[in-house]
């Protein structure tokens, strides 16, 4: 495997991989305080859609146009995942029945689908896109250059969002109140933690995250609207918490991992190598399976690290 070659996985890498660090840390953050989001999916297709809207509507400094677009996107994620909180928090629904509700009520064939034909963008090409930028001049660097010194500014944001996140949970009071919310809540309420406050806030934060990452989908990847364009990688971000052990630096491994599958059939055929594009593209999806039944078994969720109340209610009256 020749250095190019090598270099253009990484490259590719990291940009499938990025939507899926995002969305990840945002289902990371919800599992974290005992919440089983799996409306990731939907979130992210309303953030993909919205993100594009507003692009391709508002006028201004191009650079305006697009936080504004990344901030609404974070807005959809997080009214779909203020929604998930209060079906599975106050009410108290099935978390797994709500968040699927959330992904079909969203997703391709529901409201991100619908949105995109009263607003009316779908087919169009951005106005408006995420650019690469050459960091001190050094993009031509060989190797390094290309991979870490020339990306757009939404990779690097979410390499601070890694970081900031791994600080918060594992340095930070309010961190080990999180984690505490989410291994055991009675003993979280009995040391005066607000159960029901942190896993709406990191619901909410997560459903953001969620937003964010479709909004690189429409920003970045590909800057145009398809229903479903997201391909099931909300999905792949469910159990990318699961492959990273719940922590924020793993995650983002295997993120570029999926990444790198994900694009990996393109990354091939565009160095000459012809292969069955439909084995390529169903790579991401079977590590997918293979991942959640790995994690299925009750040795395994001992061993892993799964928070000991992710899925289940709590209200304080009943304990």
């Amino acid at each position: 495997m020749n250095a190019d070659l090598i270099v253009s996985i990484a490259v590719s890498a990291i940009a499938y991989g990025t939507p899926l660090v995002l969305a990840g840390l945002g289902e990371l953050l919800a599992e974290r305080s005992g919440v089983l989001n799996l409306g990731v999916e939907g979130m992210m297709l309303m953030g993909a859609v919205t993100a594009f809207f507003v692009s391709q509507t508002l006028g201004g400094p191009g650079l305006a146009v697009l936080v504004a677009a990344i901030i609404a996107a974070a807005l959809a994620g997080a009214a779909l995942a203020l929604i998930h909180a209060f079906l599975s928090i106050t009410v108290r629904v099935n978390q797994i029945v709500s968040g699927l509700a959330l992904t079909i009520f969203a997703g391709t064939i529901g409201l991100s689908s619908y949105a995109g034909q009263v607003w009316g963008v779908g087919g169009q090409h951005g106005v408006h896109q995420l650019v690469k930028l050459d960091v001190l001049g050094l993009s031509d660097v060989p190797v390094v250059g290309p991979i870490l010194l020339n990306q757009d500014a939404f990779v690097y944001f979410s390499w601070v969002l890694v970081a900031l996140v791994t600080f918060y949970l594992f340095r930070t009071r309010f961190g080990l109140y999180l984690r505490a919310v989410g291994e055991s809540p009675r003993s979280a309420d009995a040391m005066g933690i607000n159960v029901t406050r942190y896993r709406y806030v990191h619901t909410i934060i997560g459903g953001a995250f969620a937003g964010l990452g479709g909004a690189y989908f429409t920003l970045a990847i590909a800057p145009i609207w398809t229903d479903g364009l997201t391909a099931g990688d909300g999905w792949i971000a469910i159990a990318l918490v699961i492959f990273a052990f719940w922590r924020p630096d793993l995650l983002v491994v295997g993120a570029y991992l999926f990444g790198a599958l994900s694009s990996l059939g393109f990354t091939l055929q565009t160095h000459g190598v012809q292969l069955p594009s439909e084995f390529f593209s169903s790579l991401p999806y079977i590590m997918t399976v293979v991942v959640l039944a790995a994690a299925s078994t009750t040795l395994a969720r001992r061993r892993i690290g799964t928070p000991a109340a992710l899925g289940v209610p709590y209200v304080r009256e009943e304990s």
